[in-house]
């Protein structure tokens, strides 16, 4: 097997450090909610923290696959505080969209160094952003409608208790993945 270009292997370990934070990220946040009375939500989080380890492992394990060697680097401490749940998901939202934007350089870094074996192993996370940016537009989009109703947020916690649910059983990968 080829060893993956040096470019490539640094720009993969940059992205399992995203990764890493996103899991830690969306960990304080689960933790925020379930302390501010939103158990829909913290679930709801809880659920996106597995995720994003999957995420991070997937690139793990590609990398040392590819003869590469998966490294581990500091993270920062994730922001704890929040002032209403609606401004804790605008900062998921700006986190997916930074997330997005750090695959896309990835994926250009794999283009330019003509490594179209990992150029493909990355679609599969392109869409995946694609997807994360949509469930939390919507989740958004219904915090607005809403507004300051406290009972308008008590039924998207419970529709949020819902979607993380669904995601468990959507997430629950055979044991090969």
């Amino acid at each position: 097997m080829a060893m993956i270009k040096k470019t490539v292997e640094k720009a993969i370990v940059h992205q399992i450090k995203n990764e890493e934070h996103s899991t830690r990220l969306y960990l304080a946040m689960a933790s925020w909610c379930q302390v501010k009375g939103y158990p829909g939500a913290a679930a709801f989080l809880y659920k996106q923290t597995d995720e994003e380890r999957m995420h991070m492992l997937k690139f793990v394990h590609y990398l040392n696959d590819r003869g590469g060697h998966s490294l581990l680097l500091a993270l920062d401490d994730p922001t704890a505080e929040y002032k209403s749940l609606t401004d804790l998901f605008e900062k998921v939202l700006k986190h997916e969209e930074f997330i997005t934007a750090e695959i896309n350089k990835l994926y250009e870094v794999a283009l330019n160094e003509k490594d179209y074996t990992t150029g493909s192993f990355l679609q599969w996370f392109i869409t995946e952003q694609i997807e994360e940016e949509s469930t939390v537009h919507g989740i958004l989009d219904k915090m607005k409608l809403a507004g300051k109703d406290s009972g308008g947020l008590f039924l998207i916690d419970k529709e949020l208790s819902a979607l993380a649910a669904a995601k468990g059983a959507a997430t629950a990968a055979p044991a090969g993945e």
